[in-house]
């Protein structure tokens, strides 16, 4: 086994659509921080195989891909940072099971965080943010959430080690961004 103290670490987030991970990723960069977003994997297979990038399109993929296991995406995000990312601290967002915690676990020294914001709260976001999969009705709205909840997200939320409640904004964001980075270097 490899000894911890000299692997990458990675900070995994997790959290419902709209809960503010592309926020807080934001964050990340805007410190000097590399991030990598498993939904990008998804993106980037629904542009290889041609289909839009709609929110059914994108669900599918998602669902298919999990198919060659829980933790496909993120398998194949490990095969990019081995490939492309320095040995430095890496933020992955995206997480949507334990089954992925795990997957990246067995290669990094890992520390999952979890951001939560209320359901009315995200479907604002997300209906403001307009991203090509994002849902254009509370119905849609739900469906994802059933399909990301099918996938173990409310099990790798609760076993978060760092918590972020985000419903006052961007300013709280950035003051538990400062609070996570203080932690990650005191388990350091």
């Amino acid at each position: 086994m490899i000894n911890k103290m000299n692997r990458r670490k990675l900070i995994l987030i997790t959290g419902m659509a709209g809960s503010g991970k592309t926020t807080l990723s934001k964050i990340v960069k805007e410190s000097g921080f590399k991030v990598l977003t498993m939904g990008d994997v998804i993106r980037e297979l629904a542009k290889q195989q041609g289909v839009d990038p709609t929110p059914e399109n994108i669900g599918r993929l998602a669902s298919d891909i999990r198919k060659e296991g829980q933790d496909a995406v993120a398998r194949r995000c490990i095969e990019l940072l081995k490939k492309g990312y320095a040995n430095e601290l890496v933020f992955i967002d995206g997480i949507r099971s334990l089954d992925e915690v795990n997957a990246f676990k067995e290669v990094f020294d890992v520390m999952l965080v979890a951001i939560h914001a209320s359901p009315v709260s995200r479907y604002k976001r997300l209906t403001r943010r307009g991203r090509s999969d994002d849902p254009k009705s509370w119905e849609e709205f739900k469906e994802r959430e059933e399909r990301e909840l099918g996938f173990g997200i409310g099990n790798s939320i609760a076993s978060a080690d760092f918590m972020i409640i985000n419903d006052d904004g961007i300013d709280q964001l950035d003051k538990s961004f400062n609070e996570l980075i203080k932690k990650v270097k005191e388990n350091e």
